[in-house]
């Protein structure tokens, strides 16, 4: 008996769908990073980008709980003395390009001593509204918060 070795010309890329409206942004993330990791996989392989291509739409009607929305920062240097700036999550989100909120949820949720970290993250596809030119890919729709009730926000408004 031999055991299983993924190879790089074995591994099969899928496209998923995920409507982001009303999603909680953490659990979002998570499951996220596992498709991008490939851990959703039975051929899982660390040292390997067998993960799949992932679309997120309507970025910009993610949920936060709790009082994240007015409290969390999002802290950046300009490399000048002093020149540590930050906004919270409530400015981006309404701001000019909310799905960077998405964006840097997954890419924290990933490991960072990872080599292929990088090329994993290129894998994520966020759009803030409801239209994405992937259409040819043919993605599988992912309806996360029938997964589980809690991955849903409870407040319609939010």
């Amino acid at each position: 008996m031999h055991t299983f070795s993924l190879r790089a010309k074995d591994i099969e890329k899928k496209w998923y769908l995920i409507d982001a409206k009303g999603l909680i942004l953490g659990r979002l993330a998570a499951i996220v990073a596992q498709i991008l990791n490939g851990k959703h996989k039975a051929v899982y392989s660390p040292h390997l980008d067998a993960g799949d291509r992932v679309i997120i739409v309507n970025a910009g009607h993610v949920a936060l709980t709790g009082n994240k929305l007015k409290q969390k920062q999002y802290y950046w240097h300009t490399n000048y003395p002093g020149g540590i700036k930050s906004r919270s999550a409530k400015d981006i989100l309404q701001g000019r390009f909310p799905e960077r909120v998405v964006e840097k949820a997954v890419e924290r949720m990933m490991k960072k001593a990872c080599p292929l970290r990088r090329q994993r993250i290129r894998g994520l596809f966020v759009y803030a509204g409801p239209e994405n030119p992937h259409t040819a890919q043919c993605p599988k729709i992912l309806d996360i918060g029938l997964w589980n009730r809690k991955n849903l926000c409870k407040h319609e408004g939010v």
